[in-house]
């Protein structure tokens, strides 16, 4: 595909005066050219990067006339064209930022970790003041894509083409937990059993898309997280949508998200993939933060975790069978709850 004639942008004086102006080359790692920009190139390099600033975006950047033209997009690039996303205008930046990656000072113009989330080609459909077509090779993201300007430096982003992964699916509006049935004694096979810590806290459903998370209660109805859980649990899975099923509690004297299942990751639904392959994937994760942690599981060995939780003050243990599905809504024998106070077998 090529460019129709008459809509590539006429350079503009020094492109890259602003950039400068924001930043102090003596403070901030990132490359601050002192000459202005001058053309070279084939107009068709993109990258995205992944930017953990005061709030986490994606900045997506297009070679043109010397400079990155560059729009930060708050949730990441659209992978359906049934959905679109905000992507604001921003300053241009310099061609040698197509491969920077660093931490930006916290005090500074876009304070915040900074790494090439993806890049590749593209090709240009249109380019004007107020509408840009491109399609874009990447290793993560490819197809056609259109931005409009809405308003300002507001425009959006819109795929063009179909579902970038036609099997995908969203997440759930709202997932009921799967709740466990009251036992006095451990399984008596406890080889077929996972075991965990019961908690005794809140149960909170998160649902983590585009760098931010909304919260269910264990009934499914929408409920607040704690203050700047959302955020940094988002900012951790960063591209990753994912369903994370868990409890809050106090650990330490601190208020903790203790995580424990992933129903939903990646666009697949998990609800019919055994518990031990669920929390197989969701210790890959490797979800461990200042408000957040992946609870400890342990194939096999009941007896251990009870004497420990008794020790620990805690009120029991859960054991999961390790071949369980997840049953949203529904109290199952696939998981009890063991208090320790009840009598051992």
């Amino acid at each position: 595909m090529t460019e129709k004639k008459g809509t590539k942008e006429p350079r503009k004086g020094d492109r890259l005066a602003e950039y400068r102006g924001r930043r102090d080359p003596r403070k901030t790692p990132e490359p601050v050219p002192a000459d202005k920009a001058l053309p070279h190139g084939d107009d068709d390099t993109f990258v995205v990067q992944e930017h953990h600033a005061s709030s986490l975006h994606w900045d997506l950047r297009f070679e043109r006339d010397g400079v990155l033209v560059s729009w930060a997009v708050p949730k990441g690039l659209p992978w359906s064209p049934e959905t679109n996303h905000l992507a604001v205008h921003t300053e241009d930046h310099p061609l040698e930022y197509a491969t920077f990656e660093g931490d930006i000072p916290r005090d500074e113009y876009g304070g915040g970790t900074v790494t090439v989330w993806d890049r590749g080609t593209y090709e240009t459909e249109k380019w004007s003041e107020h509408e840009v077509k491109v399609v874009i090779h990447g290793s993560r993201v490819s197809g056609r894509y259109v931005l409009f300007r809405t308003g300002g430096k507001n425009w959006m982003i819109h795929r063009m083409d179909p579902p970038a992964d036609p099997e995908a699916e969203p997440l759930p509006e709202a997932l009921r937990p799967m709740l466990p049935v009251r036992r006095a004694r451990l399984p008596r096979d406890q080889d077929a059993w996972g075991f965990e810590f019961a908690w005794g806290g809140r149960r909170l459903m998160a649902y983590v898309e585009g760098g931010r998370t909304r919260f269910t209660d264990g009934r499914g109805r929408p409920v607040d997280g704690p203050a700047g859980l959302g955020s940094r649990l988002g900012g951790r899975l960063g591209a990753r949508p994912a369903v994370l099923d868990g409890e809050l509690t106090v650990l330490d004297g601190r208020e903790t998200y203790m995580i424990f299942d992933v129903p939903h990751l990646d666009g697949r639904p998990l609800l019919d993939v055994p518990y031990r392959e669920r929390r197989a994937r969701l210790d890959e994760l490797d979800l461990s933060g200042p408000a957040w942690q992946t609870a400890p599981w342990y194939p096999g060995d009941g007896d251990a975790v009870r004497e420990t939780a008794a020790e620990q003050g805690l009120p029991g243990v859960l054991a999961k069978r390790l071949d369980s599905p997840y049953a949203p809504g529904e109290e199952s024998g696939a998981w009890r709850l063991i208090e320790v106070s009840a009598r051992r077998r």
